[in-house]
């Protein structure tokens, strides 16, 4: 109640990219020494919510997304207010600013979010260094990997190869991300013909760390078979179903509005329902059940966190559900999960 009153009062009459900033300096600060464990107090998720996978051991099925900690700065307060893992990124091998602002815009009709950000994050090699800091202190991270701006598409292979080597060694699994509609000709890497040797090089430069492929929900349902079946045949770890759409066909949002804002991907409740589409097909395709399907895209309950689960998710991720739940939005779905 406290955080709606605060978000209709003040945050949400500001910059939605200022206000991501300021909720991330707070995360940054109960994640600090002093108050990290007064917040885990309150936020530990219960020992029955545990699950293994990718070999590590996750606190509960519900993580926080790429996108939200480009930089891997908020990895201890995020996991302080109870998510189960952090995927850090998109993480780049090049530094980038990204798209120009604004870029980030809420779709308070929908609870939504729409953003061309544009993999803007400090490089590869200055998150590895916050990672290996962070591998003292217990959260489980992976680290989503894209292709950089100023490298052609023809030498994206090196790229993410360059990424993997440097992130691998410090993160618990590597996610590729091809499914990104901010950045010129990445969705194209989609195709298998393409994707096969990218993701070839990449397990190869990972060693011994999980590798997952990241999916848009805008793939027609033959080719997200085709991208499942080639994943488990190159013996990836996993899959994660989906990054935002370009979709705009669910939106309650003015279509003027929406208009102004420009392009972008859309998240939040209006990709749910292909979200969950996907998530069955993926799992229908590989059903084996050591191989690792992470489902996001429009999940804001317990309900539906748990309904991911039952249709074959092994681990399910949020993002946009912070934006309107507020920061105790992972305590209230671990402890509803508990109780149901």
């Amino acid at each position: 109640m406290l955080y709606d009153l605060l978000f209709r009062g003040v945050l949400k009459r500001l910059d939605t990219e200022t206000a991501h900033h300021l909720g991330m300096a707070a995360i940054r600060v109960m994640g600090a020494a002093p108050l990290r464990p007064i917040v885990r107090r309150f936020t530990q998720p219960d020992p029955s919510l545990r699950v293994d996978a990718l070999g590590v051991t996750f606190p509960t099925p519900f993580g926080i997304a790429a996108g939200f900690d480009k930089n891997a700065v908020g990895v201890r307060g995020l996991e302080a207010l109870g998510f189960g893992h952090v995927e850090i990124g998109t993480v780049t091998a090049i530094p980038q600013p990204g798209n120009p602002s604004p870029r980030l815009f809420r779709l308070v009709a929908d609870r939504g979010l729409l953003n061309r950000m544009g993999f803007n994050n400090r490089g590869a090699a200055a998150a590895a260094r916050r990672l290996a800091r962070l591998r003292r202190g217990g959260a489980v991270v992976g680290a989503n990997i894209g292709k950089s701006r100023v490298v052609d598409v023809d030498s994206a292979l090196d790229d993410y190869v360059r990424s993997a080597r440097m992130l691998a060694p410090v993160a618990d699994y590597v996610a590729v991300n091809v499914s990104s509609p901010n950045t010129p000709g990445l969705r194209g890497l989609q195709a298998v013909e393409t994707l096969r040797p990218l993701l070839e090089a990449v397990r190869a430069a990972c060693g011994a760390t999980p590798l997952l492929v990241k999916i848009a929900p805008d793939l027609p349902d033959d080719e997200v078979i085709a991208i499942s079946r080639l994943a488990a045949d190159l013996r990836l770890d996993g899959l994660i179903a989906t990054n935002t759409t370009i979709s705009r066909d669910r939106l309650t949002t003015d279509s003027r509005e929406v208009e102004a804002m420009g392009s972008g991907g859309v998240s939040g409740p209006p990709v749910a329902e292909r979200s969950l589409e996907v998530l069955s097909i993926v799992r229908e395709t590989v059903p084996d059940p050591s191989f690792c399907v992470i489902s996001v895209g429009g999940v804001e309950t317990a309900d539906q966190v748990r309904e991911r689960l039952e249709y074959g998710a092994t681990l399910v991720q949020g993002y946009t559900g912070f934006i309107y739940r507020g920061p105790f939005w992972a305590r209230r779905i671990n402890r509803a999960l508990v109780r149901r």
